[in-house]
């Protein structure tokens, strides 16, 4: 009997491990279908991770609006530039500004830019620039090539970090933080140097607004004369139009061509950054690091080399290629320029929110020595121009 009974006990623990491993083995196939649904939830905040930022990118766009009505002689961009900087160092906004909104302000600055500056093409008229003579197209090109080059030798000669030597030249010289966003989407530029830039050249171009009218009379210049000047010295277009805007119709109309000629030379001057990217990746990669590698290393750097004329510089082209042929309906063009008024204010409103003051504070003289200089360069210069080929 002891032997009978005791094997009983025995049995009973075995036969419980055996049900044991069949109960585990049921919800082993449990977990799989747990990883199908886990993606989804986490996809669906990937996909609205942009939508705080561009809420608040399109609050900002909205106040800068409402400031542009009350007070005209401001442009709606150059207010949205301004409440950028100030929402990203209000104490209660900043955690936000850096975090849930960052993704959407990201975003704003980067793809928006890109379709403003598509748009943009549909200002320009190849008819219309032609019809200013060669006189004036060549003062514009020299205008354009010093002031670019003298800004972006004397940013370096300051030491400015980064990019900021490049986007500062490029929007002195061009049409403003237009070509800014144009050029940093070209060399993949540091978000912060962007914004500095952008900060810079508007800055100087709103003062521009104030300036250039109190030095019409005493410089003699006509009112074709002076509207000729501020469309080949000042930057953004809008500025253009109220600076010229206080000289009276003809002033303006020359004014907006001659700037407009100056937008002209963006895709050019894009590939000509895109080119110099692509020669210095080239010349690293047959440096001492990769003189060995042959075309392994070479060669997969140049198939990731950007193209030559990005896409949203192409769209400008053609852009403008539509709007020269004369068939686009004025309705659809002043659509078309609100609504790149709106993308540009929502992409600098951004770009604001990427100024980081104190940082700013440090590098603040030498920035604002470049942005004199290359201010008073381009007014001297293109001041010069207009005289020669009146």
């Amino acid at each position: 009997m002891a032997l009978l009974g005791g094997p009983r006990p025995v049995r009973a623990p075995a036969a419980e491990p055996v049900r044991a491993p069949g109960t585990v083995r049921a919800p082993e196939p449990a977990p799989e279908p747990a990883p199908g649904p886990r993606p989804a939830p986490a996809a669906r905040p990937s996909r609205l991770r942009p939508l705080p930022g561009l809420a608040l990118a399109a609050a900002g766009v909205a106040v800068a609006e409402a400031a542009h009505r009350a007070l005209p002689g401001v442009p709606a961009m150059t207010a949205a530039v301004v409440l950028g900087v100030a929402v990203a160092h209000v104490p209660g906004l900043r955690t936000f500004v850096c975090g849930a909104a960052r993704p959407g302000l990201t975003l704003a600055g980067k793809r928006l830019m890109r379709v403003g500056v598509v748009l943009l093409g549909l200002k320009l008229s190849l008819g219309d620039v032609l019809g200013l003579g060669w006189a004036t197209a060549a003062m514009v090109c020299a205008v354009v090539a010093v002031t670019f080059g003298g800004t972006l030798w004397l940013g370096r000669r300051l030491g400015l970090e980064g990019d900021q030597p490049l986007l500062v030249a490029t929007g002195y010289s061009i049409c403003g933080a237009s070509a800014i966003g144009a050029v940093s989407e070209a060399k993949d530029s540091d978000e912060r140097d962007v914004a500095v830039s952008v900060a810079l050249v508007t800055l100087c171009g709103t003062l521009a607004i104030a300036v250039l009218p109190l030095l019409q009379h005493p410089l003699g210049l006509s009112d074709a004369e002076f509207g000729r000047w501020v469309g080949a010295g000042v930057h953004d277009v809008g500025q253009v139009v109220a600076t010229a805007g206080t000289a009276g119709g003809p002033a303006l109309g020359e004014a907006v061509l001659v700037k407009l000629m100056r937008v002209l030379l963006l895709a050019p001057l894009v590939a000509g950054v895109v080119l110099a990217v692509r020669r210095r990746a080239a010349s690293d990669a047959t440096g001492p690091a990769g003189a060995g590698d042959g075309d392994g290393d070479a060669g997969g750097r140049v198939g990731a080399r950007p193209p030559l004329v990005p896409l949203f510089v192409c769209g400008f082209v053609a852009m403008m290629a539509v709007r020269s042929t004369g068939h686009v309906p004025a309705e659809a063009l002043d659509a078309a320029q609100t609504g790149q008024e709106l993308l540009l204010a929502a992409a600098l409103f951004g770009l604001g929110t990427a100024v980081h003051l104190p940082t700013l504070a440090r590098t603040g003289p030498r920035v604002a020595a470049l942005g004199l200089c290359a201010w008073v360069v381009i007014a001297g210069v293109s001041y010069a121009g207009v005289v020669l080929t009146a």
